[in-house]
């Protein structure tokens, strides 16, 4: 079955699978009507399809149930209940700017040792399953990431943390800095450049997985983003940001390292130079109106807290205010998603078969805006130069 799942994804069959999920927040859910539909192409569950999966942050919460055998329409079901409880505050005077963390992460802990239990270690689930492991957190101790990671091969297992609790890896990927209290030295994985696991998974399979088992020329990886959030300043406003320069500079130092960091992934992931031979395949999109009206228009009327009565009609400034933490948007971002599932599904034969790339090779659904005409003439002036404030 599995040779017949591949064929149909277009993926030779002696290709090894890596599934890679991006951190994100509630936008997670993005990523789950994909695996939905992923799953509906292939015929198989993702825990069947893949041979490892990685994730970070909301990303490694959707990988550790799917090491636990559950399918994307049964982990949808346990991460809207994992979410809405997750995001519940830690008191009414609690604020992840005044007075973080904002929110208490004891009912996700209840739920996640009621779902995943106090005996499931990262070798547990993966032995159950066949399917190796990789989930990133943060060491604010050591001044390092962290992979923990599990791998199968011939009957035996690696992986430093495979004895660790699967629940307590769970939890630490997720335990962002200001909207929960870190595990012990754990924060959330995605803070520094590994939002995006794609090229660690790659490089921890390739380079330290078990000998011979992964192989970039007979590699596939699959790549799920959670929407990322460009952050459009005009020129006028960069040296004048609306609101206190310190706050602006950092939430957007902050947004844009990640961002970057992955778009600089992704590159190398594409380039034939870096692992010849492997076939990378990314499905993102950036949550701006210019890419969102690239997607099958959908009514929005029946959505609380959204102004907007279609997808088209959402502007920069509504798309840019979406929190990773406003569970009352859930169903907007459900929306996006399905959105994206129905143009993917009509782009490509089947959906899933290609990598999500214009013909330039940059992301078909990522907006990003230039003047590089004006940029060229105004940086070619003595005059201009000596007119802008030093």
């Amino acid at each position: 079955m599995r040779d017949a799942a591949l064929a149909k994804l277009k993926i030779p069959a002696e290709n090894k699978l890596i599934l890679s999920l991006d951190g994100g927040g509630i936008r997670g859910i993005m990523t789950l009507q994909m695996l939905k539909k992923l799953e509906e192409a292939a015929g198989l569950p993702c825990h069947r399809l893949f041979d490892l999966v990685a994730g970070t942050s909301t990303g490694g919460i959707i990988a550790g149930l799917i090491a636990l055998g559950k399918n994307a329409v049964e982990i949808e079901t346990l991460y809207i209940k994992l979410v809405k409880q997750v995001f519940s505050r830690k008191s009414w005077a609690a604020n992840r700017f005044l007075n973080p963390p904002e929110y208490s992460k004891k009912h996700y802990r209840a739920i996640l040792k009621e779902v995943v239990g106090d005996e499931t270690t990262l070798e547990n689930a993966c032995a159950a399953n066949g399917i190796d492991l990789m989930i990133t957190s943060k060491d604010v101790a050591a001044g390092e990431e962290t992979f923990f990671t599990c791998f199968s091969h011939g009957g035996n297992t690696s992986g430093t943390y495979k004895d660790v609790l699967l629940r307590a890896v769970m939890e630490a990927t997720m335990s962002a800095p200001t909207y929960f209290t870190p595990l012990e030295r754990f924060v959330d994985g995605g803070v520094t450049v590994y939002n995006n696991p794609a090229m660690a998974a790659v490089i921890e399979a390739v380079e330290y997985g078990p000998g011979g088992k992964y192989s970039p020329e007979k590699l596939t990886v699959m790549s799920f983003g959670t929407g990322c959030r460009p952050q459009f300043v005009p020129p006028d406003k960069v040296a004048d940001p609306d609101g206190p320069d310190v706050a602006f500079w950092l939430q957007w130092l902050m947004t844009e390292a990640g961002d970057d960091a992955s778009d600089m992934q992704n590159f190398l992931l594409r380039s034939s130079r870096l692992y010849p031979g492997l076939d990378f395949r990314r499905f993102q999109i950036s949550l701006d109106a210019a890419a969102i009206r690239k997607l099958p228009d959908r009514e929005l009327t029946d959505l609380d807290d959204v102004r907007a009565d279609r997808l088209h009609d959402l502007n920069d400034r509504e798309l840019a205010d979406i929190p990773l933490d406003r569970v009352s948007l859930f169903p907007l971002m459900r929306t996006i998603g399905a959105a994206m599932v129905e143009f993917i599904a009509t782009s490509q034969n089947p959906p899933f078969s290609a990598d999500l790339v214009d013909p330039r090779g940059k992301d078909l659904l990522v907006s990003r805006l230039g003047d590089v005409d004006g940029i060229k003439a105004r940086m070619n002036r003595p005059a201009w130069l000596d007119s802008v404030d030093p």
